[in-house]
Order: C-alpha cells, then structure tokens, then sequence
C-alpha cells in the first residue's frame, strides 16, 4: 500500500485531466486513491490542482516586457569586449590545460595504485572522475564562445 500511493500520487498529479485527487473507502474498507470520484464509495478531496493553461494559450508564453537599458548604464565599446572575450578565452584554454594534466596525473596515481582493495581505489577514481567532468565542463564554456 505504500508503494502504491505515491505511484498513483505521481500519475494523478502528472496527467492535465485529472486536476483532483481523492482518497475513496467502499462498504468494506479497502481504500483507493484516484482522480475519479464515484457514486458507490465514499471520497474526501486529498488535493486539488488549478487546469494548466491550454497550450495554443499565448498568456502561458508571454515573456515580460524587456526593460530598456538606462541612460547612465556603463557601456564597453566592441573593441574593448572583443579583448575581454580573448582574454576569457585564453584563460579558459590555461584551464582546460590544467585540468588535462590533472586528469593525468590522477590516472597515474589510480594506475600505480594497483590491485589494491575498493576502498583506497575509489577515491582515486573519484578525483579522476571529477577532473574528466571538469575537462568537459571548460570545453563546453569555451565552445560557447563567440
């Protein structure tokens, strides 16, 4: 019974039709969760959802006005952001190479490690793990780039 109610929780709430969930018992006690109210079982309301908006409905899209930028508002002529985007990108590039050596470094230690138990290893794996993810995460930012 437990397993059961948050599966039908998850199914009620998931579907745009059903909008209300009811605990209903019968004349013999057995007790059902559902979206359905019927005429032969005895049913309290547990939740109930507003209908979310139609999908042709443009409200549930609409943006906010953009607000306009104010006068006084520090502006960075092309050429300079031009020299701060290199300088993003070069330090980005130092990064990733960095973290390569690092992930080196780390499969190294994991390998002279040998067949020691599971417990030493992991953490070995794990920072070479986390320095893959780092390498993937720099490479990301930089093809972002402009």
């Amino acid at each position: 019974m437990k397993i059961l109610l948050p599966a039908l929780l998850l199914v009620a709430s998931s579907t745009s039709a059903a909008n209300t969930l009811y605990k209903c018992t019968d004349e013999s006690g057995v007790v059902l969760y559902t979206n359905q109210k019927t005429a032969k079982k005895t049913c309290i309301i547990l939740s109930q959802q507003a209908p979310a908006a139609a999908p042709g409905n443009n409200a549930a899209k609409a943006r906010p006005a953009a607000t306009p930028t104010p006068g006084d508002f520090p502006r960075v002529s092309g050429s300079e952001q031009k020299a701060r985007d290199s300088d993003r990108h070069a330090i980005l590039d130092k990064e990733l190479a960095n973290e390569l050596q690092n992930v080196e470094k780390a499969k190294k230690a994991l390998f002279d490690a040998g067949n020691q138990s599971a417990d030493k290893l992991q953490p070995l794996r794990d920072t070479v793990a986390l320095h893959e993810r780092n390498v993937g995460s720099l490479k990301k930012e930089i093809g972002n780039l402009r």
